[in-house]
């Protein structure tokens, strides 16, 4: 197994009170996704009866290997050591090492991505660069966007990509920091049976199959098979319950030009999360023991998280130089979102933390039978043009998407009180009388990228995305109506130059678009609305290379990103407030990695300086020059693992995490303190009876050290996250 080193080249509502747009009236996918099906038939029929006359080159469109290539990038088949920009490739034998059950837990492998809001049990929010991806918009599954409001396995990815900074080209609104890109695990070459078992928290139980292979005539067909079943008993009080995953990815070469894939998942997931704890009046609290759950009320039920989700490729060779592609995905979600919620003291008049005596408000939330769908379908094209002396690698491509996000009344119902050591019980009140808000969208993305290459050494990258989107929400009780329209351009353009074989030097420009919407509070006199997209700008210089055992990269970046007045409305109790955007936040900052390998030692490491800070605010002078919550100074991520020569197979890893010092309040009055904390595991690859099998043993948290992990302000409300007690991990797998 591959030491898992990287391979690198806020609302103010509580949670549930839904701020995510959705897709407007549009054709169903489902009717265009049955005529291209038609359509790929006969083009199939039309490759094979024209081969024989073209003598087509062959593509590798049917493999997919974990080279330093990534599709998130929107630069297709170019390796990620060439491309003039940042990203990293998380493959998953570093996934399986690493014991990675969610996003959150990926953070350990890049020092640019931290946490942002990761309630356990509770789905993720992660910040790249320090800006929080918006799950609604900077998540991808197979390169199609997906809803990452909900909880995503792992059991069944290939891998994950992430791309770092804006994202404007690759997809057509999102936040600046990133796009998180999930690849699937698709056929294999040779026949795969492998079984894995493993135990963690209080006896947690976790049971994996994986099958893979091909049949049929010159094995044109081929199949991957992945089911997951795991108990979840986490060290964490009242946080058991359990998930299931069943997956199957296939496909069909049809011949060598052209070949048919398609996959479907289903999961479903039922666990509490853990509620977050925060200040008590202006003071910080020391941190508190990471097993209590103050979402422990009698009446307190488990979140559930169902969903089915799927694509279908097919890509066809013209020529050498040229071929065509035509993807289709949908995804269903459903949703029950359930909290005991800890949040304000009235009693101080401090809505966004506790009070100074560890009392604080408890609500009975409670938002059932959420449905969120996704749709998209697109068509790309692929070549190469020689002209002038020139090489042009040219991509088009054409995108629609349509999201429908569907909600009923909810439940938000003061209960009464409750203290931070989680003594206080407390009566249920579910009547459900808070409206929620529906929302369709729709997107129509046009895409063009050109790869000019000048010389073997210099080569201009352009890039242009231009988005149409038509955007409209109505509460629940069919009042407060609204519609808008927007026209989004997005260009990025770069300079690389190869100073030797092994090292490029690179810098590029580019901007993303981005849409916030106002939370369903009555504090908002615009509430549930969808505010105008604006743009973020983004400038990097890097420079990455390979020298033999060695691989790194350097990059310097800085970001201006419009802010919305939404969370400062909430601080200053504005009451009527029009939720819109009040100055910027611009993050400037430093990026570096590495790897090395030499004999039986493998190294590896990242590190990211950032200078975050607030500006232009009229809203609230005080924290202009102030660097945003929640966004460490310093982030430092390193692994080691070390080969024992004298027992073949047996390899001591270990991951040293460290984050710095990071604004609590915006202000920038309380801080918390950077913390550093050590894992370790123990792999012993072997043969039991001819079958290779692989055991671990990992402990998280070695010192079992307390610590405040993350302090975001989400929902209007600051919350202070503790690190996780230490825990064990034991496990087994079984190749056959």
């Amino acid at each position: 197994m591959a030491l898992p080193l990287p391979s690198s080249s806020a609302t103010s509502a509580p949670r549930g009170i839904k701020n995510s747009p959705a897709f407007a009236a549009h054709p169903p996918l489902s009717r265009l996704t049955g005529a291209l099906l038609l359509a790929l038939a006969g083009s199939g029929a039309w490759a094979q009866t024209t081969h024989s006359e073209t003598q087509l080159k062959a593509v590798t469109i049917s493999e997919r290997t974990a080279a330093p290539q990534a599709d998130v990038s929107g630069w297709g088949d170019v390796p990620l050591k060439e491309l003039p920009l940042s990203a990293t490739v998380i493959s998953h034998e570093q996934l399986q090492a690493l014991g990675a059950r969610r996003l959150a837990d990926v953070t350990a492998l890049d020092a640019s991505v931290t946490d942002a809001y990761n309630s356990p049990g509770y789905w993720d929010f992660v910040a790249v660069r320090g800006f929080v991806l918006d799950n609604r918009f900077n998540y991808q599954r197979e390169g199609l966007p997906i809803s990452a409001e909900t909880t995503i396995p792992l059991d069944n990815k290939e891998r994950i990509e992430i791309l770092k900074g804006t994202s404007g080209i690759q997809a057509g609104t999102s936040a600046p920091g990133g796009l998180v890109n999930y690849v699937v695990k698709r056929p294999t070459e040779q026949d795969l049976r492998s079984v894995q078992l493993e135990v963690s928290g209080r006896g947690g139980l976790l049971t994996a199959l994986d099958l893979g292979g091909r049949f049929g005539v010159d094995k044109a067909l081929g199949y991957r098979l992945n089911v997951a079943h795991e108990e979840l008993k986490p060290r964490t009080f009242n946080l058991d319950g359990s998930r299931d995953l069943v997956a199957l990815a296939a496909d069909w070469r049809i011949n060598r030009d052209s070949v048919l894939e398609a996959e479907v998942e289903w999961s479903h997931k039922s666990q509490p999360s853990q509620a977050g704890f925060s200040l008590l009046g202006n003071t910080l609290p020391a941190p508190v023991d990471p097993r209590l759950n103050l979402n422990n009320q009698k009446w307190s039920q488990p979140s559930e998280f169902d969903a089915l989700t799927g694509s279908i490729r097919f890509e066809q060779a013209l020529n050498s130089d040229w071929r065509w592609s035509v993807q289709a995905g949908r995804q269903e979600l459903k949703s029950n979102d359930r909290l005991a919620y800890a949040s304000g003291c009235g009693t101080e008049f401090n809505y966004d933390r506790y009070c100074s005596n560890g009392s604080y408000d408890m609500y009975d939330f409670r938002s059932e039978n959420e449905r969120r769908m996704q749709e998209a379908l697109k068509l790309a094209l692929k070549g190469q043009v020689r002209a002038a002396g020139l090489t042009h690698d040219v991509g088009l491509g054409v995108q629609t998407s349509r999201v429908r996000q569907r909600f009923q009344t909810a439940v938000y119902k003061g209960v009464g009180s409750g203290l931070v050591d989680g003594s206080v019980q407390n009566p249920t009140n579910a009547t459900p009388d808070y409206k929620n808000t529906n929302r369709n969208e729709r997107a129509v993305e046009l895409s063009l990228h050109d790869a000019i290459r000048w010389t073997e050494q210099f080569t201009t990258w352009i890039g242009l995305r231009h988005t149409r989107l038509n955007r409209d929400s109505i509460r629940t009780d069919n009042t407060e109506y609204s519609t808008y329209s927007q026209d989004l351009t997005t260009p990025w353009l770069a300079l690389s130059y190869k100073f030797s074989p092994a090292q490029t030097l690179y810098a590029s420009y580019g901007e993303g678009a981005e849409s916030q919407v106002v939370p369903n509070r009555i504090t908002f006199s615009n509430a549930g609305v969808a505010l105008p997209a604006l743009k973020s700008r983004q400038w990097e210089l890097g420079v990455k290379g390979t020298a033999q055992a060695l691989d790194w990269q350097v990059a310097l970046f800085r970001i201006a990103r419009p802010v919305s007045n939404i969370d400062g409305c909430t601080r200053l109790s504005i009451d009527p407030c029009k939720g819109g955007y009040d100055g910027s936040a611009v993050h400037r900052g430093l990026e570096a990695n590495a790897q090395w390998t030499q004999g039986p030692w493998r190294l590896g490491g990242s590190m990211t300086l950032l200078d975050a800070e607030r500006q232009g605010s009229s809203l609230e002078p005080a924290i202009n020059g102030q660097r945003p919550t929640n966004v460490p100074r310093m982030v430092l991520r390193s692994q080691v693992a070390w080969q024992v020569a004298q027992v073949p197979g047996l390899e001591l890893q270990t991951q040293l995490n460290h984050e710095g010092q990071r604004n609590v309040v915006a202000d920038g009055s309380i801080t918390l303190p950077s913390w550093t904390r050590l894992d370790a595991s123990l792999r012993y690859a072997t043969k039991l009876s001819g079958t290779p099998t692989t055991w671990t043993v990992a402990v998280t948290n070695l010192a079992d050290k307390r610590y405040w992990q993350e302090s975001p302000t989400q929902f209007g409300h600051i919350y202070l996250y503790p690190g996780a007690a230490r825990a064990l991990r034991m496990g087994v797998e079984a190749s056959f």
